[in-house]
């Protein structure tokens, strides 16, 4: 059967979610993956009456499915030092409350508890999601940084997620992170020392999203392989990359859409993410799951980039049989 493909709402949390899901549907997406965000989703109301159902009567309405919800933005502060202006402008003010630091901290947490639980009241087994980062900040590793420091941050790391990864276990719900720079895990070696900080326990995973590996130098096939029994979720986004010796990795402060910077995201299909290669490679692993659309490019109006990267996405995914990984390694 062909994989099913979603819309990410997380960029259209601006629109109420009935529009959402009839913009999607018109589209010819299969569903949609819910973002806890705006009024598409709030995992506070997991248990009200009516309110799930609510929201699959709109699913319904539009022809439409959910087979993921995220909750990005709250996961963001479980572990982030410092918590700040940024997350203020993130997490909303149940979770920002008085914005003590730690406060806001265990009331992130406590909100995926609930995502969880709002996933297992909609049917849905999968959370993607961020975990946030104690030692992010030192990522240029200068001033020195001493390895207690280091390990103190993966420590950190598995003590505010393995209560959360409790209830994920107790409601049958896995987390899909989402390997991201300014997470704990975000390229290979962080990868492998976050699942080994938690015991490779199986209520943690990946959501592959090759847009952040291409900047990064990545290979997003290889990444699928080596992590094969961890790929839960699949966000497609694409990244076009611009290093010119004046236009670097790091961005140079400079918003997206700038020409000065060194990479940006565009819409799918427009980017340099080998997507055919990445597609064989998720065959080869037996992943039949969603490919979930993310949508961004600051370029481009989103009402015209969205359909434009289903129909781009939908060409690579051609049925085929499980193919080794040498054959999907030498597709461009």
């Amino acid at each position: 059967m062909p994989r099913p493909f979603t819309l990410f709402t997380g960029q259209w949390a601006d629109l109420p979610f009935e529009e959402v899901a009839k913009l999607a549907s018109g589209w010819g997406y299969d569903g949609l993956e819910i973002a806890v965000s705006g009024d598409h989703l709030d995992a506070w109301r997991w248990d009200e009456p009516g309110y799930v159902d609510a929201k699959l009567e709109i699913l319904d309405k539009y022809n439409l499915k959910v087979w993921a919800i995220s909750n990005h933005l709250k996961g963001q502060a479980v572990c982030d030092d410092p918590i700040d202006f940024r997350h203020q402008a993130i997490v909303g003010a149940k979770v920002w409350g008085d914005g003590d630091p730690e406060g806001v901290r265990q009331r992130a947490a406590e909100e995926m508890k609930h995502t969880a639980r709002l996933a297992k009241a909609l049917g849905v087994d999968t959370v993607v999601g961020f975990t946030g980062s104690s030692i992010w900040q030192y990522v240029a590793m200068f001033p020195p940084v001493p390895e207690k420091v280091i390990d103190a941050g993966y420590q950190d790391f598995a003590d505010r997620w393995n209560p959360i990864l409790d209830v994920f276990e107790e409601n049958g719900v896995r987390f899909a992170h989402e390997v991201h720079p300014s997470e704990i895990a975000y390229d290979y070696w962080t990868t492998v020392r976050t699942l080994e900080a938690i015991g490779h326990r199986e209520a943690f995973g990946l959501n592959w999203d090759p847009s952040h590996m291409m900047w990064q130098g990545i290979d997003p096939v290889s990444f699928i392989w080596d992590f094969k029994d961890r790929i839960y979720h699949v966000d497609c986004k694409d990244t076009k990359i611009r290093q010119t010796g004046r236009n670097t990795v790091l961005g140079s402060h400079l918003a997206w859409g700038d020409p000065r910077r060194g990479w940006d995201f565009v819409s799918a299909g427009r980017g340099d993410v080998p997507w055919e290669a990445s597609f064989r490679a998720l065959a080869a692993i037996g992943y039949d799951g969603p490919i979930s659309v993310e949508w961004e490019d600051a370029g481009m109006d989103r009402l015209h980039g969205a359909p434009e990267a289903l129909a781009a996405l939908k060409n690579f995914d051609f049925p085929a049989s499980r193919t080794s990984f040498d054959a999907a390694f030498n597709q461009g």
